[in-house]
């Protein structure tokens, strides 16, 4: 997908404003949860997302949707990730 139909995306499912993360390469976040609703584009870099048993790579173009509370954890490639990402409480 790419930034602009990811953000009219957002825009139709009631995100507010998308903001950029970017995360440091050959870094990780131990199990966690968000108060808030969470989709992500990936723009640059590459990571993997942890949730119960299931680990799913995500690179450019990709997208990832975790609900509030839900327990995850996060590691990031070589290049480390930038991603856009709308929070929705």
């Amino acid at each position: 997908m790419d930034r602009e139909a990811f953000t009219k995306s957002l825009t139709k499912e009631g995100f507010p404003e998308a903001v950029v993360v970017k995360r440091d390469a050959n870094t990780a976040m131990d199990v966690h949860t968000h108060s808030f609703e969470a989709k992500a584009l990936i723009i640059e870099g590459d990571m993997h997302i942890r949730v119960g048993d299931e680990e799913r790579a995500y690179r450019v173009g990709n997208v990832f949707h975790l609900a509030a509370n839900e327990a995850h954890s996060e590691r990031y490639g070589p290049n480390g990730v930038t991603y856009l990402v709308g929070r929705k409480q």
